[in-house]
């Protein structure tokens, strides 16, 4: 069993016995003044919102509200609304609704805080954006899996400039990136469809763009519709065309934020899930899901299979190497932590930005270019870098813990198309809490 990474934040206690109903309006009027709120918060701080497909005339009132209230007045008002909104979840015949509510109502508290000049350590910020508190290994702890990468990479000079050379033998050319891309994200839907039912009409636009600091982004439009982008500043290897085919499409963000307008959207009328603030305990569950679900999709040597048979051609590469490239990226997927270890002694201020690039370029196996997008994405989105190592391992306990494949693909679509909170997560049941 794998060592517990994370404390869960759990928002408040739910009672045992039945509670009585509450005027079916309670939380809709709670929820129109959430949606309300967060758009204001995103009119205050580009980036904040991730996704709005809901009704015009709440955008226009938060565009409003925006204009009237400063950081401290929106502030006060999240924190009035979490109180109202954990007032109606001791009555509410949708407890799990309120509790959603009241936790991404502290999420949005914690980021007026941040964005209203409040210095918050990297563990109390994580704490209160996204409702974990991480426990990460000292970079110490990785140097046995550099040590073996270090044995299947043979050669001289720096680790980090062999992987990186050998890795590049996998690039795809850029005229060749569009068939690569749609072959990869056509094996992504199939292999979701056959255990998801996806929303009829359902699709999504792919482009590719630069000049940003992320390898690749879903903008969610609603009515089950996604714009895909992919990063091509730095050149992009045959391996990512399925990891970010899976991640951003299916049965990733696009598959979450379809299934999520579809059930609860539309067919509960739960209006809070038109929007998506991108630094709340939402992105634990997105990300976590998302990057799950390259595994869940293509497990074992199945993805391998696939890339050789269908991506290797389309891309022009010679499959001889393929097998060691697989077992590479598979032994430094076991790095993944560092990142998050030294994304928390940077943004905590105990080692410079000089020395995060020099540690990045050691513990990832990064060439300067590479970790220089790294520590650029850290200091843009800071603690939500967490939410794809702990999240990942978060979704990936708790649907492993059901035995077959479609036990395990059921469960999986529960996490994605419920208001699904990382205390919600039978591995997050067993670790300890805090109330």
């Amino acid at each position: 069993m794998m060592r517990r990474q994370y404390l869960v934040l759990v928002p408040f206690m739910l009672g045992a016995a039945a509670p009585a109903r509450e005027p079916h309006d309670g939380l809709d009027a709670a929820a129109r003044d959430y949606v309300r709120l967060q758009l204001a918060i995103g009119e205050k701080e580009d980036g904040y919102i991730d996704a709005y497909y809901g009704p015009s005339d709440l955008k226009a009132e938060g565009q409003s509200l925006a204009k009237r209230e400063g950081l401290s007045e929106l502030q006060r008002d999240a924190e009035e609304l979490r109180s109202r909104v954990e007032k109606l979840g001791r009555s509410a015949s949708d407890a799990r609704r309120a509790r959603f509510l009241s936790v991404q109502l502290t999420a949005a508290v914690t980021r007026l805080r941040m964005l209203r000049g409040e210095k918050l350590s990297f563990d109390d910020e994580a704490l209160g954006q996204f409702g974990l508190l991480p426990h990460l290994k000292p970079l110490a702890a990785y140097d046995p899996v550099l040590a073996r990468i270090d044995r299947l990479v043979p050669g001289k000079g720096p680790l980090a400039e062999r992987v990186d050379a050998f890795q590049d033998r996998f690039v795809i050319k850029t005229g060749r990136l569009k068939p690569v891309f749609d072959a990869a994200i056509a094996g992504c839907k199939s292999r979701t469809q056959r255990h998801i039912k996806l929303p009829k009409g359902e699709r999504f636009d792919l482009a590719f763009v630069t000049g940003k600091s992320w390898s690749g982004y879903n903008y969610y439009q609603g009515n089950y519709t996604s714009r895909i982008e992919v990063n091509t500043d730095l050149p992009i290897r045959i391996s990512r065309a399925v990891d970010l085919g899976c991640h951003e499409g299916y049965p990733g963000h696009h598959v979450l934020n379809s299934l999520l307008e579809q059930k609860l959207e539309r067919g509960r009328g739960w209006i809070e899930f038109s929007v998506y603030p991108l630094f709340s305990p939402q992105s634990v569950i997105a990300e976590g899901s998302a990057n799950y679900g390259i595994d869940l999709a293509f497990p074992g040597v199945q993805k391998l299979g696939f890339e050789t048979s269908t991506l290797y051609p389309r891309a022009g590469l010679p499959t001889r190497e393929a097998a060691r490239y697989s077992a590479l990226l598979k032994a430094m997927k076991n790095l993944a932590g560092a990142r998050m270890t030294i994304a928390r002694e940077f943004l905590d201020g105990r080692i410079s930005e000089a020395q995060a690039l020099d540690l990045t370029r050691r513990y990832q196996l990064m060439s300067e270019a590479r970790a220089k997008q790294s520590i650029a994405f850290t200091k843009q989105y800071r603690t939500y870098v967490l939410n794809y190592g702990l999240g990942e391992q978060m979704v990936r306990e708790d649907v492993e813990s059901r035995r077959g494949t479609a036990a395990r693909w059921k469960r999986f679509e529960q996490i994605i198309s419920e208001p699904t909170l990382p205390a919600d997560l039978t591995a997050s049941r067993s670790a300890p809490a805090r109330s």
